[in-house]
C-alpha cells in the first residue's frame, strides 16, 4: 500500500488522542511514525528512527515506538530498555499480533490505537505517574 494511501484510511485524531490518553497514567511516552519508504526490516529501521528521534533520553528510558511501512506492509513495535526489561519480548510480540490481525481486516487506525493503550497500560503500571513529571516528546504522528 502506498504510505499517502495508508495515511488517508487513519484516523489521526482518534490515533493522537488515544496517545495523550494513554501518557496521562505514566511518566512513559508513545510515539507513532509512518515512514514513507520500503522498509524489508521494519524492526531495524523502526530501532534506528527510535534513535533518531531522540527517544533513548527519556528520564525512565521507558519510550515506545509504534513504526509502520505501508509501502512494503511491514511494522514494528519497539520500547526502550526500561519498559522492555519490564515487560519482555512477549509483550511485544503480543502487541503485534492484535496490530497484523486488525491491519488484515483493514482497520489500520484501530491497530495503531490498540497498540498505543496496550502500551499505555504497560507504561503505567511499570512507570506511574508522579507529581512533576511532563510530557518530554510531542504527541503527533510523524513520517517521511
Amino acid at each position: 500500500m502506498k504510505p499517502k494511501t495508508f495515511i488517508s484510511k487513519i484516523d489521526e485524531g482518534n490515533i493522537v488522542a488515544s496517545i495523550a490518553e494513554a501518557e496521562k497514567n505514566t511518566s512513559g511516552e508513545i510515539r507513532v511514525y509512518i515512514s514513507g519508504k520500503r522498509r524489508d526490516d521494519a524492526l531495524t529501521a523502526a530501532k534506528n528512527r527510535f534513535e533518531k528521534l531522540g527517544m533513548t533520553k527519556t528520564r525512565a528510558r521507558n519510550g515506545v515506538l509504534i513504526y509502520v511501512a505501508p509501502a512494503s506492509q511491514k511494522f514494528a513495535v519497539v520500547g526502550d530498555i526500561g519498559i522492555h526489561e519490564k515487560c519482555g519480548q512477549d509483550f511485544w510480540s503480543e502487541i503485534s499480533a492484535a496490530m497484523a490481525a486488525l491491519f488484515k481486516q483493514g482497520r489500520f487506525s484501530d491497530g495503531i490505537v490498540h497498540a498505543v493503550q496496550k502500551a499505555g497500560a504497560a507504561l503505567a503500571k511499570h512507570f506511574p505517574q508522579s507529581p512533576g513529571d511532563t510530557n518530554e516528546l510531542p504527541n503527533n504522528i510523524l513520517g517521511n
